[in-house]
């Protein structure tokens, strides 16, 4: 049995001239529309436009006819590029979704998504159900009238955050406004299409049909972030563990997108809505890396999105349109959805902003462009447009895409910045350069004991509250006791809060290399407890200075006070004062940012001290300029991180020897230190100071650990 039948000679000679043509058209039109700022997408519809029925069909129609003959076979290779260009689309749209910015913000601007899907929605419907018979199929109306209705109701979450990001807008308050509303439009869309897409199947809208549908959708939702969320971080990290390139990655994330494309078209759903939610799923996940997100970019943006907004301009036939009624109910459906998306928005966003921001809110929702092009087409596939009212509406995309950023850009430069977004704009900035607060994914490995769970409980108190911990135990296939590492890990996964923490068992007889391949996933941090036989040897274990010599991230070493009982848990020590060097070093400023986080959340005493060799005796014994700006950055500093540090300065020839000695007068429980690592007699070498400070202090010591790779 033969289950494929080959292309003939003529017929793929076709396809790759119509891939060269519709290629060639769209990225060239696409580049120039971006060149005089507007959205890609203008030109590549434009593209198609010019090479379908609406210029080459008209001005030479038997080229257009042998380029493009219209016949199920050759259409249907094509389309199916271009469906592939849909679902890369949707996943990085879905990606670039943020629920949880939607939560965060969502509750105070709630009736700005609100207000601008409900007006639109109602006017959409309102003129479905008077336009002339012209632009029906001779289908159910009131389909017609709700898929209209869903084509003015939603905006272009790409086009609006392009404009955003161009104009440094993203983390203002009137972005993050407009940026929310449109991921709920988006969303709020995609459930409406496969909703309403179940119906038009059938011909008409069926109650208890359409009910089932509904419960299908939450059905999925609910299993996507539930069970394909799990599995989706779990068979990222393997194929990153597995691979060391981009190659495996890329395949199970395609195989995460296809599955859910395939179960939403088997629960008569879109399939673009399964790699809508995909996406999202995937971009949720703390296993997704950059270099994924640049090629899913790279292959959508770059090759097969354009095929398809191409594809989609050459549905258009603009001589449909030639004559009084066409052009007359294409100027009122553009007129009415730019109305109902400006005032919608404006009357749901009037209350938290003022006057200039909701009309800002407004015109960014205004465009349209990429998801009206793919509901429209959904709709002229399913026989629910005829191919006047997807001209109509794919005008509507292109004119209200054309008009949103040079609207945009005049109404948001006339928003004037508030204090407090400006303090709040200017401490964002600042801790999305800290190394501690900007990690949101630390690793500890452990075999158990004291200085492990310090270091637990220390991420715990230094990590933001949305940081994950995962604690990896690697044991031996020889080792007798591997059944009780549960119970020996336990005290360090008490230090840490479950809902942010992943134990992980591996059996591995080369645990240093099990360790550095989990590290290589992407961990921002990652946390080691020094050897319990530390105190009495004073050397890192082989398998510590292994990983502090390979470790891809900033590593935070922890070796607990020489007078404290191993048993006690770190939550019960009663720590008054921390003490941390000021250097002016990047390794440490890292450590003066653990110092004053754990200050300010154990409210407790730090004393930030910068050691010099003399004092300037022409200034009567005070601080040399250089030494001064040092004790002025460190108190910033502080503030910064939410608390303040009292500013020491001392002199003494070796610095080491004054912060030990600094810590005993000063009574503190824990010393900060930062070290950049460098390789003495083959072995990784800290630096005098931070050995003799290991050696020789009392208190619990913490290090930050860096190397030229990760410096900074």
């Amino acid at each position: 049995m033969t289950m494929l039948t080959p292309l003939q000679d003529h017929a793929l000679l076709l396809f790759w001239l119509q891939m060269l043509v519709l290629f060639t058209a769209a990225r060239g039109l696409g580049l120039l529309a971006q060149r005089i700022g507007q959205p890609a997408v203008v030109g590549e519809l434009t593209a198609g436009i010019l090479v379908g029925p609406s210029l080459l069909g008209r001005l030479f129609p038997e080229v257009a006819l042998w380029l493009f003959p219209g016949d199920p076979l050759s259409s249907g290779v094509l389309l199916s590029v271009a469906w592939v260009g849909v679902v890369l689309l949707l996943i990085e749209t879905g990606i670039e979704t943020d629920l949880d910015l939607l939560v965060r913000i969502g509750r105070s601007t709630a009736f700005v998504p609100v207000g601008s899907l409900l007006l639109p929605l109602a006017f959409g419907i309102g003129m479905g159900f008077v336009m002339p018979p012209q632009f029906l199929t001779g289908g159910s109306r009131t389909i017609f009238a709700l898929f209209l209705g869903i084509c003015l109701a939603v905006s272009s979450l790409p086009v609006v955050a392009k404009i955003l990001i161009e104009m440094n807008l993203m983390r203002r308050n009137i972005g993050q406004v407009i940026l929310v509303a449109g991921m709920a439009d988006d969303i709020v869309g995609w459930v409406m299409l496969s909703t309403l897409a179940g119906a038009a199947s059938s011909g008409q809208v069926q109650p208890v049909r359409l009910g089932l549908i509904v419960l299908a959708i939450g059905g999925f939702i609910g299993f996507a972030f539930t069970v394909g969320q799990s599995a989706t971080n779990a068979l990222l990290r393997r194929s990153l563990r597995a691979s060391d390139g981009m190659v495996l990655p890329m395949t199970a994330l395609m195989g995460i997108v296809f599955t859910f494309a395939a179960l939403t078209q088997a629960i008569r759903i879109e399939a673009v809505f399964g790699a809508f939610v995909a996406g999202i799923v995937i971009g949720r996940s703390r296993f997704l890396r950059p270099e994924l997100e640049e090629a899913i970019h790279a292959f959508s943006h770059g090759v097969f999105a354009p095929i398809f907004f191409a594809t989609a301009g050459m549905f258009m036939d603009l001589w449909q349109l030639a004559n009084p009624t066409g052009l007359l109910w294409a100027a009122i459906v553009i007129v009415v959805a730019s109305v109902g998306k400006l005032a919608g928005s404006y009357v749901g966003a009037r209350g938290p902003l003022g006057h200039r921001e909701a009309i800002a809110v407004g015109i960014g929702l205004n465009a349209r462009g990429a998801l009206e092009v793919i509901i429209a087409t959904i709709a002229l596939s399913l026989g629910v447009f005829n191919q006047q009212t997807y001209t109509v509406i794919l005008l509507l995309a292109l004119s209200t895409s054309i008009a949103a950023p040079p609207f945009l850009r005049w109404a948001l430069s006339r928003v004037e910045i508030s204090g407090d977004e400006a303090a709040r704009l200017e401490r964002e900035a600042f801790l999305a350069s800290s190394v501690i607060a900007k990690a949101r994914n630390a690793l500890l490995p452990t075999r158990g004991g004291a200085n492990s769970a310090l270091a637990a409980r220390v991420l715990g108190l230094a990590l933001q509250s949305d940081a994950h911990v995962t604690v990896l135990s690697v044991v031996t296939s020889d080792d007798q006791d591997a059944a009780s590492r549960r119970a020996r890990v336990e005290p360090v996964l008490q230090a840490l809060d479950s809902d942010r923490a992943e134990f992980r068992i591996e059996t591995n007889d080369q645990p240093v290399q099990a360790i550095l391949r989990e590290a290589s996933l992407g961990y921002d941090l990652v946390a080691l407890g020094l050897n319990e036989d530390f105190r009495g040897s004073h050397e890192l274990s082989a398998t510590l200075q292994a990983l502090l010599a390979n470790s891809p991230s900033p590593v935070l070493m922890v070796r607990r006070g020489t007078d404290l009982d191993p048993d006690d848990g770190f939550a019960e020590l009663d720590l008054r004062r921390i003490l941390v060097p000021v250097t002016g070093t990047l390794a440490g400023r890292g450590a003066e940012e653990v110092a004053y986080t754990l200050g300010g959340r154990l409210d407790i005493h730090v004393d930030a001290v910068h050691v010099v060799k003399r004092r300037d005796r022409r200034r009567g014994g005070q601080a040399e300029p250089s030494a001064r700006r040092q004790l002025d950055r460190a108190r910033d500093l502080s503030q910064r991180m939410g608390g303040g540090a009292s500013l020491v300065l001392r002199t003494r020839t070796t610095a080491h020897e004054e912060i030990v000695r600094a810590a005993d007068e000063h009574d503190s429980d824990l010393i900060v230190l930062g070290a950049e690592l460098r390789s003495h007699e083959d072995r990784p070498f800290l630096g005098h100071g931070t050995e003799y400070v290991l050696e020789h202090a009392r208190q619990t010591v913490i290090v930050m650990v860096f190397t030229d790779n990760h410096v900074g």
